[in-house]
């Protein structure tokens, strides 16, 4: 049986948690016994209405009748330590009844924050130590859930992590066309993964560009029509409103010193990825009038890394700005309106301004669409077998089981031409993918020995620690039989377009794209 509970950012005391968490266990016990959704709302089923229905309409085994009576009891205020009792109960009805339960806690972090002036997490120990009553804990604050809570402590070592990875730009793009549909947005197919690689494969960012666009009536047709977008959106838009909500919320926590807010920007803005904390005491004096201590500073850091705002290494004391463009972006605009107090309507047309003159980061669109496919096939085909014939192989192909790494357009030292379209590694095994989306014209020799090149660089570099190393060559107009003649030689692996839907079919993935809009030929790298 599930259970679903999500700890409030609202002040509560130990009873009102006590009263919550068991009112919603039941709830849930209730509606998934009865198959009665309406049961988990109040609107439909009181809480003293909750244990009469339970009575009258299920069996009731003494596990459960010790949960009904333990409500009872709560309400009286009848209990010592209430949250322990609380959050035990689960297990105690679990055990009692040998039945299965199974409890999803979301943002656990909330535990250790101000408004919970109670410790929930020690008696969690024996919680959820019972193999009939697992508990799943996830939460948005990583570092505090990874590090203070689930790290170090009563529950150290009772949960196994799994961090929740941003989406590769394949699954990202399909994000973006299933939103478009959603939200009624046009976006060119082969912009699809461009918006998942600028979002950087966050679904909350992905969803709110499509959304902006929807309501801008703004096609998604290019990078120049796409940054406009972020630019409405970080300064005004969805994105605007969700993050604003998260930083705001956060501050009014941690504001100890009246100087968060300041940090944090000057954070933002810092040069370079690297924290300097005797600057950042330098421009808060110029600013502010006053002298701030480095201890000072650095505690308001500390408290700003947990709630992932940037991050604390904290093996070696220094911080750095959090790998997260959009966040980054977000926060030297709020900086500029919420610290420095300038004017919303100027700050956004800056942004414009500035987004207008970005160069665009992607040349070949179509190009990198296909790298985007070749990369999911590497992501989706570990540890699996995929038929020869599909790579122009005589013998099955069989993929790593586990890769390190797919990279989109890596460089290969300091070389003209010794961009990698994609790169895979797994150890001993590494994957150096060449792609070409060219319309009208074959890949020749020439091609060919560039990509042998790069295989033998990468030889170099990594050294005897390199086992295998796969050369893959993809072609949408396939290769002339010079080109075809020395792969085969050299053991080169190659697919055309139909091969590549072959592959993409093997795996479950969607075809290719058919692109109606190719009018010119392409002749240029990817």
């Amino acid at each position: 049986m599930p259970v679903y509970y999500s700890f409030k950012d609202e002040p509560l005391d130990r009873w009102e948690f006590a009263i919550g968490y068991t009112e919603n266990f039941l709830r849930w016990y209730a509606a998934f016994r009865l198959r009665d959704p309406s049961i988990l709302s109040p609107d439909s089923v009181s809480r003293d209405g909750l244990s009469e229905l339970i009575k009258a309409r299920l069996e009731v085994p003494e596990g459960l009748a010790g949960a009904l009576n333990f409500m009872r009891f709560l309400q009286g205020k009848d209990v010592t330590t209430p949250e322990d009792k609380a959050v035990t109960l689960p297990r105690r009805v679990s055990d009692w009844d040998e039945s299965t339960i199974v409890m999803f806690l979301d943002e656990f972090q909330n535990t250790r924050l101000p408004q919970y002036n109670f410790s929930i997490v020690g008696f969690m120990q024996e919680a959820v130590e019972s193999p009939t009553c697992p508990h799943f804990v996830t939460g948005s604050a990583m570092s505090i859930l990874a590090r203070e809570i689930l790290g170090r402590g009563s529950l150290f070592g009772r949960f196994r992590s799994h961090p929740i990875e941003p989406m590769t730009n394949y699954w990202g793009a399909r994000l973006a066309f299933n939103a478009s549909r959603y939200h009624k947005a046009h976006i060119d197919e082969k912009m699809l993964p461009v918006v998942a690689d600028r979002c950087g494969g966050n679904p909350f960012y992905i969803t709110a560009v499509i959304q902006q666009a929807a309501e801008q009536g703004k096609p998604i047709v290019s990078e120049e029509t796409l940054n406009e977008i972020l630019a409405v959106d970080l300064s005004s838009g969805f994105i605007w409103a969700e993050l604003n909500d998260q930083v705001t919320k956060w501050i009014e926590r941690i504001n100890e010193y009246g100087i968060t807010k300041w940090v944090l920007y000057l954070s933002a803005i810092e040069e370079g990825d690297r924290l300097d904390l005797d600057r950042i005491q330098k421009e808060l004096a110029e600013r502010e009038g006053k002298v701030v201590p480095i201890e000072t500073i650095r505690d308001v850091l500390i408290k700003l890394s947990r709630g992932d705002l940037l991050q604390y290494m904290e093996l070696g004391g220094w911080f750095r700005k959090i790998d997260d463009p959009i966040l980054l972006e977000f926060l030297k605009v709020w900086g500029r309106i919420e610290v420095e107090g300038q004017d919303r309507a100027g700050v956004q047309n800056d942004l414009r301004t500035q987004y207008q003159t970005i160069k665009r980061r992607i040349y070949d669109h179509k190009g990198y669409l296909a790298e985007v496919y070749i990369a999911q096939i590497l992501w989706s085909g570990q540890n699996k077998t995929l038929p020869g014939k599909l790579f122009h192989s005589k013998e099955d192909i069989t993929l790593p089981w586990h890769f390190s790494y797919v990279k989109l357009r890596s460089r290969l030292g300091g070389g003209k031409g010794m961009e990698i379209d994609v790169e895979g590694g797994a150890g001993k095994e590494r994957w150096i993918c060449e792609s070409k989306w060219w319309i009208g014209r074959k890949v020749g020799r020439v091609e060919v020995e560039s990509l042998m090149r790069k295989g033998n660089a990468v030889k170099e570099e990594v050294g005897e620690g390199l086992r295998i190393l796969r050369l893959w060559f993809f072609a949408h107009e396939g290769f002339t039989e010079d080109a075809e003649a020395l792969m085969l030689k050299n053991g080169v692996l190659w697919s055309v377009r139909e091969d590549l839907n072959g592959l993409l079919e093997c795996l479950g993935l969607r075809e290719l794209p058919e692109l109606v809009d190719e009018k010119e030929f392409e002749v240029s790298g990817c």
